[in-house]
């Protein structure tokens, strides 16, 4: 794996504290046993990740694991299917820790001619050593020797073919919590015991969060099956919005699950960040990612970032990089019945982001990315599901993802245009005046004809008018 960069999208940062504001921005651009990985795509047929460890020597050496790999489609493709601007995590975790410097010997058995590629390592954009290293594997035995050490993943690229994956010596299993399989106690033991791995992992079928051993035990006593049902329940509440709902191969959610990764450091400013592949979140931010209540009530910033996995690539312009992300995360909001961010009201003024935006319309020079701060940014957006139904941005990504506009990162006009046309579609009203006369959207010429060429009666009721 590399680091962002274009044309693909650059990395996005959300900073420090309990929610993270809008427009912030850094420029970025085995197995364990059935009990640990089953969920996740590997079955494991030796030792089992909640059985503990028996001596030191076992915990330092490892004992023999075999899992079982199934390709899924690669990450990229993945990318192109959904429309999307980040790609999301290709890895399956096998619930091991390869020590720096240590050979690790094992054995490849391909069921159906495909062969996987190692990974060792940790993603840390901004650490020293910033990304896994990747090791193509062969059939037969396999010895490799990574300098740095870390987490041990498997890829198979490919539609349900299988291979097995013997790993003989030279890993150490790491402390797997797997939602519905591990009990507190057995992870507690875990922790106690296998202490070899400076890293631990949660895992549910649509979750990987990578931490350290420090970091976890902050929150060792934590109720980890409830944190994990609620991450689900997040990245449910993006699929949901994001209209993956199954209903054509095109509507598939991705392969796979999404990464959550402890890293070692984050810009000054910054508590948290999505690029490709991963959401990264330093220790200071663990209160809120891997503590129940701190997730639910204080949990914006991983929304958030979660949202950056899901935004499409056609209606994202430059300017609307750190809006539209917050199309998932105010659908956080709603499923958890937490308040709105959109309502809360500023300390100073006493009004929210409704009523100041509303005070701007139609005043001298007023141009959407320039006249409105973060929150009212995102005010319209949030209209259009007031006007047109909840269901209109699932309705709008099925859309795109059937359509598949293409265009690049030097085509912020065509990417206004797009979230205009598109728009309109959905609704089956014409939004001219909404987008380009009430909040002053850069809706060029051409798209203001392309507009009028759909031909669409005026909506019955203005939703700029509209609030929570």
């Amino acid at each position: 794996m590399r680091k962002p960069s274009n044309p693909l999208a650059p990395a996005t940062a959300s900073p420090a504290g309990t929610a993270a504001p809008l427009g912030r921005r850094a420029v970025l651009a085995a197995a364990a046993g059935a009990g640990t990985v089953a969920a996740l795509g590997i079955t494991a047929t030796t030792a089992s990740a909640s059985a503990p460890a028996t001596t030191a020597s076992s915990r330092a050496a490892g004992r023999p694991a075999s899992v079982t790999v199934t390709a899924r489609p690669a990450a990229e493709a993945e990318r192109l299917r959904l429309g999307q601007a980040l790609r999301g995590s290709e890895f399956q975790p096998t619930g091991l820790y390869a020590p720096a410097g240590t050979p690790l010997s094992l054995t490849v058995r391909p069921h159906d001619g495909l062969v996987p590629t190692l990974w060792i390592g940790a993603w840390d954009y901004y650490g020293e050593i910033t990304e896994p290293r990747g090791y193509p594997l062969a059939r037969g035995a396999n010895t490799v020797t990574d300098p740095h050490g870390g987490p041990v993943y498997l890829t198979l690229t490919g539609h349900g073919e299988r291979a097995d994956v013997l790993f003989r010596s030279g890993a150490v299993r790491m402390p797997v919590f797997t939602l519905g399989r591990t009990t507190e106690a057995d992870y507690r033991h875990q922790l106690d015991t296998l202490t070899a791995s400076p890293w631990v992992e949660l895992h549910a079928p649509h979750t990987i969060m990578t931490l350290t051993r420090e970091g976890a035990l902050l929150y060792r006593d934590e109720d980890h099956a409830a944190l994990l049902r609620l991450v689900e329940t997040i990245i449910d509440s993006h699929a949901r919005i994001s209209g993956l709902d199954g209903s054509k191969p095109v509507h598939r959610r991705k392969a796979g699950p999404y990464h959550f990764t402890e890293v070692s450091k984050v810009p000054t400013g910054v508590g948290a960040y999505a690029t490709h592949g991963y959401n990264g979140f330093p220790r200071a931010y663990l209160d809120r990612a891997t503590t129940v209540e701190g997730l639910r009530t204080r949990g914006w910033g991983l929304y958030h970032e979660l949202g950056h996995l899901h935004q499409q690539m056609a209606y994202k312009p430059g300017g609307l990089t750190e809006v539209t992300v917050n199309i998932y995360s105010l659908a956080a909001q709603r499923t958890l019945k937490q308040p709105s961010n959109l309502l809360t009201v500023d300390p100073e003024t006493g009004l929210t982001v409704f009523q100041t935006s509303r005070a701007k319309f139609g005043t001298d020079g007023l141009a959407y990315e320039k006249s409105f701060g973060a929150y009212e940014k995102l005010v319209p957006l949030r209209q259009l599901e007031l006007a047109f139904g909840e269901d209109f941005w699932p309705r709008l990504h099925k859309l795109v993802r059937e359509e598949n506009p293409q265009s690049d990162y030097t085509q912020d006009a065509k990417r206004y245009r797009a979230l205009a046309t598109y728009s309109s579609r959905i609704a089956g009203y014409d939004l001219t005046d909404f987008y380009v006369n009430t909040w002053a959207f850069p809706i060029d010429a051409v798209g203001r004809a392309e507009l009028a060429a759909l031909n669409l009666p005026r909506p019955p009721v203005d939703p700029s008018t509209l609030s929570d």
